[in-house]
């Protein structure tokens, strides 16, 4: 049995039925860029998540870049981050001209470890971006308590994390703003490029808009120099649709997280766990120092693996002038050594995974 992390086909051969009609008829109305679809989107993404403004960009970078550029992030300007997430991450915080600042992961979730956060603000920290790492939400709380004590922007990565929640509260509702993405691979994808911005704020919305849209809010006149991010009719009517799946889909996804849980109770690895909201699994990651082994163990049987990620932001040679060094961020760097997602899906047989259970327990027998 042949396993990728991550089949599309077949969710595209159950969504067929619906994503033909609705692409031939974005063809067919000869409106292809920020058409009704793209408001209609908005307008049900921000239902969704239980939030005022849903503003659709190009793709998940633009999103996090024009949040930085509306608030007025620039030269100078600090932001804490993490070191274990994509890089677009800190790369966007570097476009605006600022400095990305890191602190280590909590070694439960390896998320951004709130308890070092307040050490790292100087006086040119201007926000702090957590990234809800494989789908689960940081502890947004004490970050909270900690933006508003500094009078810093409390701000969300959310692009592998949407339909996740936190003490109630979705993910997109929990900093004065969030980033999406709708990367092909993402729990709800497109079948190209595509993002998102949430906020509740009016008048960063209104920015927002501004922004995606070369400054201009009638053609051919413009307030501020701008860019091109729009989302296009095309992945906004397909994210219409799978918008309304997204729920089972992630349900689904946690369903064959329990079970992988349980099969693995007992060995010797370091299994996800739920201790800081509602995860919604768009990575099943779990960590070994025997991580690379395992890997050629289960290629060998068919069964493809994902290291997330090899080699830490801080580390990174973009990120030299820094100041980083090995072991400056050990649970950061340690997870990059160890760290490795199994094949789940909502698609996913309990036939293909019961494979993958069977391959894992036979690695350590």
């Amino acid at each position: 049995m042949k396993l990728s992390l991550l089949d599309l086909t077949e969710q595209y051969r159950e969504l067929e039925k619906e994503i033909l009609p609705a692409v031939s008829q974005v063809l067919a109305s000869g409106q292809y860029v920020m058409g009704a679809n793209v408001k209609r989107f908005e307008e049900e993404a921000a239902k969704y998540i239980r939030v005022k403004h849903a503003i659709a960009v190009a793709n998940g970078t633009d999103a996090l870049f024009l949040i930085f550029r509306a608030l007025g992030i620039g030269p100078g300007d600090e932001v804490i981050t993490t070191p274990f997430t994509f890089f677009a991450s800190a790369e966007t915080v570097s476009l605006c001209g600022g400095k990305p600042v890191f602190v280590d992961l909590r070694p439960d979730t390896m998320n951004l470890d709130e308890d070092q956060v307040e050490a790292a603000i100087t006086p040119r920290t201007k926000a702090i971006l957590p990234v809800h790492i494989f789908g689960q939400p940081c502890a947004m709380d004490k970050l909270q308590q900690i933006a508003e004590k500094h009078q810093l922007f409390l701000l969300e990565d959310a692009c592998q994390a949407i339909g996740s929640s936190y003490n109630g509260k979705m993910a997109g509702t929990l900093g004065k703003a969030a980033a999406f993405s709708f990367f092909p691979t993402k729990n709800l994808g497109c079948y190209g490029d595509g993002g998102m911005i949430t906020t509740n704020d009016d008048k960063l919305a209104e920015d927002l808009r501004l922004l995606r849209l070369h400054g201009s809010k009638q053609k051919y006149l413009h307030e501020v120099v701008g860019q091109n991010s729009r989302l296009d009719e095309i992945q906004a009517a397909i994210l219409r649709i799978k918008l309304r799946h997204l729920d089972s889909w992630n349900g689904r996804r946690r369903e064959l997280a329990v079970r992988y849980n349980q099969a693995f109770a007992g060995l010797p690895l370091t299994l996800p766990v739920e201790v800081t909201g509602t995860h919604v699994y768009h990575l099943y990651n779990l960590r070994s120092p025997k991580r690379d082994e395992i890997s050629s163990y289960l290629k060998d049987k068919g069964i493809a693996t994902g290291h997330y990620y090899p080699l830490p932001l801080h580390l990174q040679e973009v990120y030299r002038d820094l100041g980083y060094q090995e072991g400056s961020l050990p649970v950061a760097e340690n997870a990059c050594k160890t760290a490795f997602a199994l094949p789940l899906y909502p698609e996913m047989t309990l036939q293909a995974q019961d494979y993958v259970i069977q391959s894992v327990r036979e690695f350590f027998a």
